[in-house]
């Protein structure tokens, strides 16, 4: 089973091109400043069975979304069921890729096996003092872009690069 928030079918803030974006419930940091609070409580939204969340999701693809973003609250709160719903998408709809917020670093989960199938993470907590919004896809200057199957080749962190306008 998986607890999410909402789903927003035509995203272009949360990764490259059009997604699907994929709030999901429950994070335990409680960052101030955080950009969705009402996501914080691990008990609030709707539970589903990963099958049917990954059938949601599927439902908004067009020819048009390059991806899927996870994010929330915090993802990885839910790591199993999110990896389910990942294995799903990548069976239904491998051109997709797929994006991930987490609060984690990418040190703390970088051996976990969902890693294995996410593109692009972007880690760290949010940090009021440290909030930039002229970073692309990011809140704040500790946060990371990291291509995700890059970094676990070469063993170091990957940044993916983006140009400033």
């Amino acid at each position: 089973m998986i607890r999410y928030a909402d789903i927003v079918g035509e995203s272009i803030v949360d990764g490259v091109g059009i997604r699907v974006s994929a709030f999901l419930q429950g994070c335990p940091r409680y960052c101030p400043g955080c950009h969705n609070p009402k996501l914080l409580a691990a008990e609030g939204g709707t539970l589903v069975t990963e099958e049917a969340f990954a059938g949601l999701l599927l439902k908004k693809i067009t020819p048009l979304h390059q991806g899927i973003t996870f994010t929330g609250g915090d993802p990885l709160l839910q790591p199993e069921a999110v990896l389910k719903v990942i294995l799903l998408l990548r069976k239904s709809a491998p051109r997709l890729n797929i994006w991930l917020y987490t609060g984690y670093t990418f040190d703390e989960v970088c051996h976990w096996e969902i890693m294995q199938y996410i593109d692009v993470l972007v880690d760290g907590p949010f940090i009021l003092e440290k909030r930039d919004i002229s970073l692309p896809w990011r809140g704040s200057s500790n946060q990371r872009v990291i291509n995700v199957p890059d970094s676990l080749r070469s063993g170091k962190v990957v940044e993916m690069l983006f140009e400033s306008h």
